[in-house]
């Protein structure tokens, strides 16, 4: 069990230094990087621009002094809030318009590196690849994702938040794992029941390979490069690896 976790890890860090030393993945990898950080500086500063305003329908600055302690306790944790918020909504916004295809060409890249070939199931078009693609990535990672980011914000609620926001973080770190090891397969047209199955399967792989997700200001990078390992690890899993000489 151990050893899966590890492996994981491993896999995670192997897909990152393949990335970084082959040209095309370098440039994928760097162009999701900074569609990301852009979508999530402009989001961020929208929300902090209305944040005043947000506050003042929550709670009007008051005269006492004690109470404007608690006010500015509060002015700070709607900052935080609304930076975590926009950072969720850039992310999304970014996977949608253009990661969803940066990511499966990234796996083609891999697949090619490693086997020589890319296999597929499909000769769809331009459009009706994006819309599959897209079927793919809603059940797979965005509506996981916004869950539990609202059981995360609800847990806080409860005595029990620590403990929710931590098994919260977890989950969307395995969650996001899983998007990156489906590529291959959601490209092949695999049934979706058989790739669940995988999951669920190789469930400490992927918390393995996700936990680098948790990693502040690492996450992004390693997200930006996910694809190549997530590949890796299928191709592997998979038993279809042919190396092919330099």
């Amino acid at each position: 069990m151990e050893m899966e976790l590890l492996r994981g890890i491993q896999y995670n860090f192997k897909g990152l230094i393949l990335g970084l030393r082959t040209p095309k993945l370098l440039f994928l990898g760097l162009l999701r990087f900074f569609i990301v950080i852009f979508f999530s500086l402009v989001l961020s500063g929208v929300a902090l621009y209305w944040h005043q305003d947000i506050l003042n329908l929550i709670w009007t600055r008051p005269e006492s002094q004690w109470l404007f302690l608690a006010w500015k306790l509060v002015s700070w944790c709607l900052s935080l809030f609304l930076v975590i918020l926009s950072s969720f909504i850039a992310y999304f916004a970014a996977q949608i318009i253009f990661s969803i295809f940066i990511m499966d060409y990234m796996s083609v890249i891999t697949e090619q590196i490693v086997t020589g070939k890319t296999a597929s199931s499909s000769n769809l078009s331009f459009a009706a690849m994006f819309v599959h693609l897209l079927k793919q990535e809603i059940p797979r990672a965005i509506l996981p994702l916004i869950v539990i980011v609202f059981i995360s914000m609800a847990g806080f609620l409860t005595p029990f938040g620590s403990i929710i926001a931590i098994l919260s973080s977890l989950a969307a770190a395995v969650i996001l794992a899983w998007d990156n090891t489906d590529l291959i397969p959601a490209r092949q047209m695999v049934p979706f029941r058989k790739r669940f199955g995988f999951l669920k399967k190789n469930f400490l792989f992927h918390l393995g390979f996700g936990l680098w997700f948790l990693v502040p200001w690492l996450n992004i990078f390693f997200l930006s490069f996910a694809p190549v390992g997530g590949a890796l690890y299928y191709l592997e899993e998979q038993t279809i690896i042919t190396l092919q000489p330099e």
